[in-house]
């Protein structure tokens, strides 16, 4: 069978969301953290700005975009 892997927690996301803006190396954060590089480097591609959670989302109102609105 192949190997294991383990999503990031939320807690780890948020370090390294903290950790980019301070402009701490990768190599550090995958250190520190016990993850690949390629892994925090993902991070940081696909997710660095979503540490919104999906209560903020809900409160979030902004209108529905035209084509939305119109099949509805």
């Amino acid at each position: 069978m192949g190997a294991v892997y383990t999503q990031l927690s939320l807690q780890e996301r948020r370090r390294i969301e903290t950790w980019w803006h301070a402009k701490v190396p990768v190599r550090e954060m995958a250190r520190v953290l016990k993850r690949s590089k390629s892994t925090i480097h993902r991070e940081i591609k696909r997710n660095f700005w979503a540490a919104l959670t999906k209560t903020v989302l809900r409160h979030c109102h902004r209108p529905l975009p035209i084509w939305v609105a119109v099949f509805r």
